[in-house]
């Protein structure tokens, strides 16, 4: 069975929402980083994962999967009837990549200073307003789709899910008004709804 390593609202909740969109069997095990990166058992996550951050997809002949984009793609591999992702090889998958890619450098990773605590104001003020940037750019691409490629639900929309969750919680932004009705839609699908109760969020 595959096993999923997360932390309560972390960016793990992208492959969270995919294995739930494929209805394929895996557990969840915690990780702690509050104590030290550690396991319910007490084992130290860097075990699993030396580099130390989730998410990590343990594969059920003991190999261990990391980084998000990777994981996502597998999963939606694993289930292609889930119409996660489009097959390898067609030019579609490589937009997919495209959107994974920029979610991860130029969202996921701009929100980094804005949650770190030994980053001065000025720079916090100059990271939000580059991904209020990169928010509006996806705003405008998204238009009047319903999800980035159309009709269809990807896992690029359950990576961006995640950005724009912590943008609003953490980062104490506003969604461009494009993307309003966009995220109201994410928030609606059972898949991130079971996602979001068996963390514990509301």
């Amino acid at each position: 069975m595959l096993k999923l390593y997360y932390t309560p609202g972390g960016c793990s909740i992208s492959p969270h929402i995919a294995l739930r969109e494929t209805g394929l069997s895996f557990s969840l095990e915690k990780v702690d980083f509050k104590l030290g990166k550690k396991l319910a058992d007490g084992t130290s996550f860097l075990k699993v994962n030396p580099k130390g951050y989730i998410p990590a997809l343990g594969l059920p002949d003991g190999q261990v999967l990391t980084e998000g984009v990777a994981i996502v793609q597998y999963i939606a591999d694993l289930k292609p009837e889930a119409g996660l992702a489009p097959p390898p090889g067609t030019f579609d998958r490589v937009r997919l990549q495209e959107w994974l890619n920029f979610v991860a450098t130029e969202m996921h990773k701009g929100l980094s200073p804005l949650l770190a605590q030994n980053v001065n104001d000025e720079y916090k003020h100059a990271a939000k307003e580059k991904l209020a940037s990169r928010l509006a750019y996806t705003a405008q691409s998204l238009g009047s789709k319903e999800y980035l490629f159309g009709k269809q639900f990807s896992v690029a929309d359950g990576y961006l899910f995640y950005v724009l969750r912590a943008w609003q919680r953490f980062a104490k932004g506003d969604l461009p008004d494009g993307l309003t009705g966009y995220y109201q839609r994410l928030m609606a699908r059972p898949s991130v709804k079971a996602a979001l109760e068996a963390e514990g969020l509301s």
